[in-house]
């Protein structure tokens, strides 16, 4: 029996594809349910504050960069969304004078102009690799900052981004947040066409995927539009570079971040359920992290919102 078209982009698959027990058992978790999804492998861990929900975001930046020397390089893959984290690394690392010369940093995903078939530039005003450097890097005295050559940005060619992953440097972390398409990066699901037309790739094909080009799903399109261009939907690019599941598994753990501005009460819930689970579909991208060996889903407590019908 061939799944359900989407709810949302018939043309498209994403979670409204799943069968709709999982979904209402999803929407059915309370906290303390979504506490209780831990397990060897997967770890939910709940803060009160804001406060110390990004402080510890940040700190995932400086352990990591702590443990990177000079004849074994470390370093951190970090979002652009959320963003709260970035300017308290910058503050950590210098008011604490923590040198991060033989440190690493990688973009997880950046905007593609199909005009000019390059990455957006830094002009562009969504442009991650802009963020990360106003809201981080510029941020940080250069008698501490890592050399330019150790950040590593998505780009159209994304051979030298590709290679550093494999240039004998340990990403300790790989941070995140979720997307209301229930992404990693630039992760989405697939179009329904081709050989994808009745079912979606195995967990097995989506995570052989490595850095690329990628079409994003309307979803996408609009929740970018919604946190970060004030509901200009025309002033965000229908295509993204991103990091790949292949590099995802490279990093030793997967770090996702949820304050409740990004996806809704049901996915947050949703993908903590299914990694817990094991149901690994790639319908629901972050869902294949159930797979990887060591995964934590850090929630805002006064995010996680109801799933109960409210009319407003």
């Amino acid at each position: 029996m061939s799944r359900q078209l989407s709810h949302i982009a018939p043309d498209w698959w994403d979670y409204t594809t799943l069968d709709s027990d999982l979904i209402n058992d999803a929407a059915r978790l309370t906290e303390r349910d979504l506490r209780q999804l831990s397990r060897p492998g997967f770890k939910v861990v709940m803060y009160d504050t804001l406060e110390d929900f990004y402080l510890t975001q940040a700190l995932e930046y400086i352990n990591a960069w702590q443990q990177s020397t000079d004849d074994n390089p470390a370093g951190i893959c970090g979002p652009i969304g959320p963003t709260e984290q970035l300017p308290l690394v910058a503050r950590l690392v210098t008011e604490l004078g923590i040198s991060l010369k033989s440190s690493h940093f990688w973009g997880m995903d950046e905007w593609y102009d199909p005009d000019t078939e390059k990455e957006v530039s830094m002009e562009h005003p969504l442009s991650f690799e802009r963020a990360d450097r106003e809201l981080c890097f510029n941020r940080i005295p250069k008698r501490l900052v890592m050399p330019d050559s150790q950040m590593h940005f998505p780009k159209a060619d994304v051979t030298n981004y590709s290679k550093s992953w494999t240039s004998g440097v340990r990403c300790i972390v790989m941070q995140g947040g979720q997307g209301d398409i229930k992404h990693w990066a630039f992760n989405d699901p697939v179009k329904r066409t081709g050989k994808y037309k009745t079912e979606p790739p195995t967990p097995a094909e989506y995570r052989k995927l490595s850095t690329r080009v990628v079409e994003l799903h309307p979803v996408t399109l609009a929740q970018n539009a919604r946190t970060s261009g004030g509901g200009n939907i025309t002033m965000v690019p229908k295509m993204a570079i991103t990091v790949g599941p292949k590099e995802t598994w490279m990093a030793e753990k997967v770090s996702i971040w949820q304050a409740g501005l990004h996806d809704n009460p049901l996915g947050q819930r949703l993908t903590a359920l299914m990694i817990s689970k094991r149901i690994a579909d790639s319908s629901v991208p972050m869902s294949l992290l159930a797979d990887h060996p060591n995964v934590q889903f850090n929630y805002f407590r006064n995010g996680l919102g109801s799933c109960a019908v409210e009319m407003h």
